[in-house]
């Protein structure tokens, strides 16, 4: 058999399970998930190989209306992950009908030449009825030029396979960009810091989440096979810093403790996690904060 292999970017609003969906495609958690928008910021590959294929995701963060020179950036990182990809992955909430983002993204893909095959993937199909389902597909269909349409459940793995078998088929025929074995371009100390703040997304109060950044300040290897990390959360407010750490640290504490244990998960051996927080005043709109923590537009 040929095999095929190619870049299929991952796009959609904030929210709708970009990353949640390239975690169950992969079989594994490469990607910080939350129940809150924008917990994606930056591209991430995720790299699914197959004995005939080997598909390479390009995870995006949600693209909306930026309020700030980090919503700026998160705008970009989405969209130049469509330039010179293979195949385009527009995926959205079939339980509910077409937001303005929705209609932003449409319209960015109808102005993108049709020879990038698009796909849109109406996703949650578990918490619709079949008349809402396609009620509301139908409507996302009719904001695109052309698009083929598939139907899954990322939460619940429902489709996955046959969405596989179909971006197979898109893709072209062509050896495999990366080693077997590797699943992502991330470095483990970046996902660290994903995984910290996706804790303090499914922590803290809807005042502080979107406020938040989080800087690895030292990655090491102990002798004794255990990894030393320690990391600062970044704030907007003192008011903010207070609600992070807590009374008496405990909301701190339990931030760090529940991402202690997703980071051994994915390294697979024990951690040492060191846990900071710190004021840095309206860094979303500091260019130079920004390029500190790695949010700067790529040259």
């Amino acid at each position: 058999m040929e095999h095929r292999s190619g870049f299929i970017a991952v796009i959609g609003r904030p929210n709708v399970g970009k990353s949640t969906l390239l975690n169950a495609l992969l079989g594994q958690k490469v990607a910080a998930v939350s129940p809150r928008p924008q917990t994606t910021r930056k591209r991430q590959l995720g790299i699914l190989t197959l004995e005939h294929a080997q598909l390479v995701f390009v995870d995006t963060p949600g693209i909306h209306n930026p309020k700030h020179k980090l919503g700026e950036y998160l705008n970009y990182e989405a969209e130049e992950a469509l330039d010179g990809v293979d195949v385009i992955l527009w995926l959205v909430d079939s339980s509910t009908q077409p937001a303005e983002d929705d209609i932003r993204i449409a319209s960015l893909l109808n102005k993108i030449p049709r020879r990038t095959p698009l796909v849109l993937i109406l996703n949650k199909i578990d918490l619709v009825g079949a008349e809402s389902e396609s009620a509301y597909g139908e409507a996302y269909a009719q904001l695109l030029n052309q698009a083929t349409v598939r139907k899954v459940s990322a939460a619940k793995k429902i489709g996955l396979e046959e969405l596989t078998e179909t971006l197979i088929q898109l893709l072209p025929q062509r050896p495999a960009e990366y080693p077997e074995e590797q699943i992502t371009d991330s470095y483990e100390r970046d996902i660290a810091a994903d995984l910290i703040r996706e804790s303090c997304l499914k922590i803290l109060r809807d005042e502080v989440p979107h406020s938040l950044a989080v800087r690895i300040d030292e990655f090491k290897e102990r002798e004794n096979g255990m990894a030393y990390i320690a990391a600062t959360i970044f704030v907007e407010r003192e008011s903010q810093k207070g609600i992070v750490i807590g009374e008496g640290g405990r909301m701190l504490k339990s931030i760090g403790s529940a991402a202690r244990k997703e980071i051994e998960d994915m390294g697979g051996r024990k951690v040492f996690l060191e846990v900071r927080v710190k004021v840095s005043k309206d860094w979303r709109d500091n260019p130079n904060m920004l390029n500190q923590l790695g949010y700067g537009k790529r040259k």
